[in-house]
């Protein structure tokens, strides 16, 4: 990967990428090459400004194109072309230079071995195979998801499948990585990844629901009196608020940051489990941040629907420095999940 690729991977997902430089080297290139792609292809998936058959066009065609070893010359000139074409219309700087520098992205996956090669191509399969679902989904107007079992699918394919994918690559490439079993970690990794989508469900709420997205599902709301249309006026920044509203969603909103409060609370079970010092930090770097997250999530209450609720920079500046103290022992990395936890 290129220093012009590190960049921009760098600028879509400052935290992520931290999480890449402190991986192994053996396990970087994959990890950030399966990343890199997964962003743009989110990218195309995500911008709901965009015209809905165009965006559903290039995200079949960059989907066809990873899943295929050979390189095809006329796929490749038009996603090339309808690349430059979507990347003209992005007003997020950053998403327009990965889109720009899709076509040099794509082939990065030829550089790895054989057998990462296949790994990375079967989680983008997964990923893409959610995203694909979202953009069927949530046609015109507001949309939502039916049922528990829709939401467990869409995590399971956009982040559940990544914790398996993680796990994968450390088995090959670090034999003995980890002190408790293979399938447990793969089972671990694969919850731990669904609370991470699962925090960027809450996070991301109120902005999804202008754009016509419900992640909540409505059997989830029907319990608490609510539909998806109370809850997407409740977000809008230009409606009167309704308190009721606000009122009747809170105890759904703690309920999922329980649940996901959980599900980190397994990755950071996952990452101290990890032998190596640089893989254990990369592994629990995600489920520190979202400990505060969620702690912060916590202290705003529903009103988060209108905000956007992001760890400060200087609070990671303190954890990192945190960590260093503790020299990324299991111990010191626990006893940092318990104080992110704290609201």
């Amino acid at each position: 990967m290129s220093p012009g690729q590190r960049k921009i991977l760098r600028d879509v997902s400052r935290s992520f990428d931290l999480s890449i430089r402190l991986l192994p080297s053996t396990l970087q290139a994959p990890v950030a090459i399966g990343y890199l792609l997964a962003r743009a292809t989110d990218t195309v998936a995500d911008t709901a400004a965009l015209d809905l058959n165009e965006r559903r066009v290039l995200l079949n065609l960059m989907t066809q194109v990873i899943a295929t070893p050979a390189q095809d010359t006329a796929q490749t000139q038009e996603i090339s072309r309808l690349s430059q074409a979507f990347a003209a219309q992005q007003t997020d700087p950053h998403e327009r230079a990965l889109m720009q520098a899709l076509p040099q992205c794509l082939p990065l996956i030829q550089a790895l071995d054989e057998a990462d090669q296949a790994s990375v191509r079967q989680v983008l399969g997964h990923i893409t195979r959610g995203q694909q679902g979202d953009m069927t989904r949530f046609g015109p107007g507001l949309n939502a998801l039916n049922t528990q079992a829709e939401l467990e699918d869409y995590t399971w394919c956009v982040a559940g499948s990544v914790g398996e994918f993680w796990t994968e690559l450390c088995t090959r490439h670090l034999p003995g990585h980890a002190h408790l079993p293979q399938a447990e970690m793969m089972q671990i990794g694969r919850e731990y990844g669904k609370g991470l989508q699962r925090l960027n469900i809450l996070r991301d709420a109120g902005t999804d629901l202008a754009a016509g997205r419900c992640y909540f599902p409505i059997e989830n709301l029907t319990r608490f009196g609510l539909t998806p249309q109370q809850l997407a006026e409740a977000a809008s920044e230009n409606a009167a608020h309704s308190p009721a509203t606000l009122k009747s969603f809170e105890p759904l909103f703690s309920e999922w940051l329980d649940h996901t409060q959980t599900q980190l609370a397994g990755g950071m079970r996952y990452a101290t489990a990890l032998k190596p010092l640089r893989l254990r930090l990369a592994s629990a770097l995600p489920a520190l941040i979202g400990a505060r997250t969620v702690a912060l999530l916590r202290q705003t209450g529903p009103a988060a629907l209108t905000q956007r609720i992001k760890m400060p920079r200087h609070e990671m500046r303190w954890m990192m420095w945190q960590i260093a103290l503790g020299l990324g022992s299991a111990a010191s990395l626990t006893r940092q999940f318990e104080k992110m936890s704290v609201h």
